[in-house]
């Protein structure tokens, strides 16, 4: 494969540099946020203490399901049932109450309930969580889908910077040894080879986390494309059919879901929503018993009125692609080795973006699209007299 000419690398450069500076101020704010939502769920449990669950033998049975949703609406009185979902760690189940089928920040109430007694836990008071501070500041800057949309830009200019600055790379150390670090040298340089070894370290691992970042950014409108196309076709023999007065069990939903996916589990259900789900359908979320398809999720509609069961085919490939990306990009699928692992390179990642910034500001008379100009003529040089 032939050598980079001196003007592609030198607009390799300019693209790494630019595409750098765009994002770095955000991408910096997004590692410091992240690096406590690596280790959110041991943040929450000692920062927000619960009410744990009473423990039981293996293969006790669940509660009602209905129960626990009418001592929730007893409790709630002047709010509706938006979901119900089950934590992942421990037997609790949240019933989330709200006053509209697109509730506003901080509108939603909790009543958490054990599993397998259906006794009330709590519910969970309106405090400061550090944990959701982050995450929020993290996803969306607080600025909802825009935010969103806007970090998955900074996303994809980061991912364009590690690939320009992978091609710059080469032609910078070519005449040094892998991973050098000149100690001796003067603070310019000892910053750059600092820069350089911890980017082309890092380097899978944040275009990783960079590609994950951007699907992630994009999760809400593939999610609404996806309801566009398929609520449409299951709604089609309802239409002009009033909103039914009463609604079916919600534990008979659950049981036809789990005999017709023996395969999954339930993780949660959407009472009939207009704008999230079905006006007329619970919308029971399952998901695979085992690690490897416990990110892939297959929904089923099921009719309030007279419990028709409707089985989707399960989600399209991008949305599977999303759900399986997710965990890769705070690193919360492999235990606590894992997350440290996350969290030395995102500490990496963060001198790098810091020695970035330092070296531009400090940056000398002479371009360094010059130093490059020169660094890749000596190795044109020396491969034509190779050559002949």
């Amino acid at each position: 494969m032939a050598s980079l000419t001196a003007n592609t690398v030198r607009i390799w450069y300019r693209v790494h540099k630019w595409t750098s500076l765009v994002c770095t101020a955000f991408l910096l704010m997004a590692c410091i946020t992240g690096l406590p939502l690596i280790f959110g769920d041991e943040l929450r449990d000692l920062l927000e203490p619960h009410v744990a669950p009473v423990s039981v033998p293996p293969g006790t049975p669940t509660a009602s399901i209905d129960k626990m949703v009418a001592v929730a609406q007893a409790k709630f009185p002047t709010l509706h049932p938006f979901n119900v979902y089950w934590d992942d760690d421990e037997p609790r189940l949240f019933v989330n109450m709200s006053p509209s089928a697109k509730p506003k920040d901080g509108e939603i109430k909790s009543a958490v309930f054990d599993v397998h007694t259906g006794h009330f836990l709590e519910a969970p008071a309106d405090r400061f969580s550090f944990v959701s501070f982050c995450l929020r500041l993290h996803m969306e800057l607080f600025m909802g889908l825009p935010g969103e949309l806007f970090m998955g830009v900074m996303a994809l200019s980061f991912v364009v910077s590690l690939a320009s600055g992978a091609l710059v790379y080469g032609p910078f150390m070519r005449r040094l040894r892998f991973g050098t670090y000149r100690s001796e040298a003067a603070p310019r340089t000892r910053w750059f080879d600092l820069h350089n070894l911890l980017g082309i370290v890092t380097l899978t691992w944040a275009l990783v986390v960079g590609a994950t970042g951007i699907m992630n950014a994009i999760s809400t409108p593939l999610f609404g494309i996806w309801r566009a196309q398929t609520m449409p076709q299951i709604l089609a023999p309802y239409r002009g059919k009033a909103m039914p007065s009463h609604f079916e069990s919600v534990d008979a939903a659950i049981k036809d879901v789990a005999s017709a996916l023996p395969h999954n589990e339930i993780s949660s259900v959407l009472f009939p929503n207009a704008v999230f789900g079905s006006p007329r359908h619970y919308v029971v979320w399952t998901r695979g018993k085992t690690p490897v398809t416990s990110r892939l999720l297959t929904p089923a509609l099921v009719d309030v009125e007279n419990g028709a069961l409707t089985v989707t085919n399960g989600l399209p490939w991008y949305l599977r692609a999303l759900e399986v990306s997710r965990p890769l990009h705070f690193g919360d699928y492999g235990g606590l080795p894992l997350k440290v692992l996350w969290a030395f390179f995102d500490l990496a990642l963060i001198v790098v973006l810091v020695s970035g910034v330092y070296l531009w500001l400090i940056r000398r008379r002479a371009p360094v699209e010059k130093e490059l100009n020169h660094l890749v003529q000596l190795e044109e040089a020396q491969t034509g007299a190779f050559a002949r």
